[in-house]
């Protein structure tokens, strides 16, 4: 799937461009323009106008699965079958999501060569439906079942949910999503810090990056001099403690990061 260009969105006018956040976000996208390897970081808040609420946010999963009960490696083990409940609803959460102007966005600075890399905490696929090739899901993705035993992996298939807990077709091991639970490591981190490394811009967009690994992404970059950008909803502590002045724009990331990548590409 190809990604064209972000879409302007409900209420996104001439006037709009010209509000005090334009001459900012243009000199940003400058910024990117001038990289030369360029990666955007992102998190839970970049879905949620995709109709994915943050597990942490009130009325998210996690105030109905608490964690450490259902969400851990050790808890899959002990009881697959009341782990599976946890699955199911979260198989219900990101059923039928679409992604919006934020992920087209990133997926359109890819195409154009601005953005080398996405590094996503998501597991909803959604920027790869929107278009982007190059991502990282450093906590797997949903679209597929594992097998702890035996690395087995299989797309997901709406029949499996239905079954008490699905059985692994190689070694008959229960199977979970192919997602990073509590005491699982993060995926590809190797990879990771091979593109942190090489990163000289990056893009903060939906998260407040303040679990590990992903915290010290930002702050390693501007360690080696990079530029750090940040899309968010409110501020976070990277606002005040990564972020030089001037680039956090705050906001609905389908909103400021999509005025942003039209300035980039000069459109």
């Amino acid at each position: 799937m190809r990604a064209g260009r972000p879409s302007e969105g409900p209420g996104l006018t001439d006037r709009d461009r010209g509000d005090e956040a334009g001459p900012a976000l243009a000199a940003a996208a400058t910024r990117l323009r001038a990289a030369r390897f360029a990666v955007a970081l992102t998190g839970a808040g970049i879905s949620v106008e995709s109709g994915i609420p943050d597990f942490r946010s009130p009325g998210g999963l996690w105030s109905v699965f608490r964690p450490e009960e259902y969400a851990t490696i050790e808890a899959f083990r002990r009881d697959p079958a009341k782990a599976w409940r946890l699955y199911r609803a979260l198989g219900e959460t990101l059923a039928g999501r679409e992604p919006n102007d934020a992920h087209r966005a990133l997926a359109a600075l890819e195409e154009a060569g601005l953005l080398r890399l996405v590094i996503t905490q998501n597991i909803d696929g959604l920027h790869q439906a929107a278009g982007s090739r190059a991502v990282i899901e450093m906590h797997g993705d949903h679209r597929r079942l594992q097998c702890p035993r035996c690395g087995h992996l299989e797309d997901v298939r709406p029949e499996r949910f239905a079954e008490p807990v699905p059985a692994c077709p190689a070694c008959a091991a229960p199977l979970k999503p192919n997602v990073v639970l509590f005491g699982e490591p993060v995926r590809d981190l190797d990879l990771i810090e091979a593109a942190v490394a090489r990163c000289d811009l990056l893009l903060v967009v939906g998260t407040s990056a303040q679990v590990y690994p992903a915290a010290g992404i930002p702050a390693a970059v501007r360690a080696r001099g990079g530029v750090v950008i940040e899309f968010n909803r409110e501020e976070t502590p990277l606002t005040a403690g990564v972020v030089p002045a001037g680039l956090h724009f705050r906001g609905p990331a389908g909103h400021t990061l999509a005025r942003f990548a039209r300035a980039a590409l000069g459109d």
